[in-house]
């Protein structure tokens, strides 16, 4: 039985077989259906839900999955899909923060050929990309990549170089893009506008595989990347005027313990001023591992204090996965 959904792209918005360059049922295959489920007393429960779904990409043998990794954040059941209905349990093996990947090992054999990878630093402005969901051809966009640029994210999160494309695919959360020879070259993490030839457009931000090659080997044998974790503030920053402003705070975070609060300006951590939230996370990674004590510059109703504030490991604060 298929895999067929409500929504479909027109057919003339569908990738054309007729003139792909690769194998594209093969492509549409290997993005299975991905649902997750999260306990209610979960860290990521009110900000991500408890019930999560996306798409995953197949791209080994025994049937690893890729996918974004705030869809399996904290699962303590995880089910994959293919595209002839076939339906097995999973279990999330790891969550990389630094580039936002998360890997799923399905606890059954999974008839689905792995996807190859490519390199998105290949890629340019302009170059076609096919960008796809779980669900079949219907769920499969011909785009193009409009810009390849930095992205930092407000929840502590920056890629040097993340892609961008257009048109829109509304389902995202864990796609693949794939480039003109049929390798999996980003996974799919946003909704974005941007202004591009003077008019807003809207598309995705996919996230590079390339940042996943230098760390699978550890996120298969330990579940992390080696080395110390990254200093986390608890803080969901953006940028306003020039200025670097708190839009929230983490419950039970660093930020929150030391008394930060939305509107608050960090105007400089480790007495280093910052204007640009991308900037600010630099700085901060570059203060040691998990638990140094940064000081920031905070300015509130117009008067600046020195706050220090002991950072955390962010992975501490979540639950994790068992081996069902």
């Amino acid at each position: 039985m298929s895999d067929t959904e409500e929504w479909a792209f027109p057919p003339e918005f569908q990738p054309d077989a007729s003139t792909a360059r690769f194998d594209l049922d093969r492509a549409l295959s290997a993005v299975v259906a991905l649902e997750a489920e999260i306990p209610a007393d979960a860290f990521t429960a009110k900000l991500l839900g408890t019930e999560r779904g996306g798409s995953a990409v197949v791209i080994r043998e025994d049937g690893l999955a890729l996918t974004i990794g705030y869809l399996v954040t904290e699962a303590v059941n995880v089910r994959l899909r293919t595209r002839d209905g076939v339906t097995v349990d999973a279990h999330p093996i790891a969550v990389d923060f630094p580039s936002g990947f998360g890997l799923v090992q399905p606890l059954a054999p999974l008839p689905v050929a792995p996807l190859p990878r490519g390199k998105a630093s290949a890629l340019g402005a302009g170059d076609p990309v096919t960008a796809i969901s779980h669900g079949g051809r219907q769920h499969a966009l011909a785009a193009r990549v409009v810009a390849k640029t930095e992205f930092a994210g407000y929840w502590e999160y920056l890629l040097d170089e993340a892609l961008f494309t257009a048109p829109l695919h509304p389902a995202w959360s864990g796609a693949a893009l794939v480039d003109a020879r049929g390798r999996l070259v980003g996974i799919g993490s946003l909704f974005v506008q941007q202004v591009i030839d003077g008019e807003a457009t809207r598309g995705n931000m996919f996230v590079p595989v390339d940042v996943l090659e230098p760390v699978l080997p550890d996120l298969l044998a330990h579940g992390r990347r080696a080395g110390p974790p990254r200093p986390w503030l608890g803080v969901y920053l953006h940028d306003e005027d020039g200025r670097v402003v708190v839009q929230d705070v983490a419950p039970q975070g660093p930020a929150q313990a030391a008394g930060l609060a939305p509107g608050d300006q960090i105007a400089a951590i480790a007495d280093l001023p910052v204007v640009q939230v991308a900037h600010a996370w630099r700085v901060l990674w570059r203060q040691g591992a998990a638990g140094v004590e940064v000081p920031l510059t905070v300015v509130r109703d117009g008067i600046a204090r020195r706050v220090k504030v002991v950072t955390a490991d962010r992975d501490a604060l979540l639950r994790k996965p068992r081996l069902q």
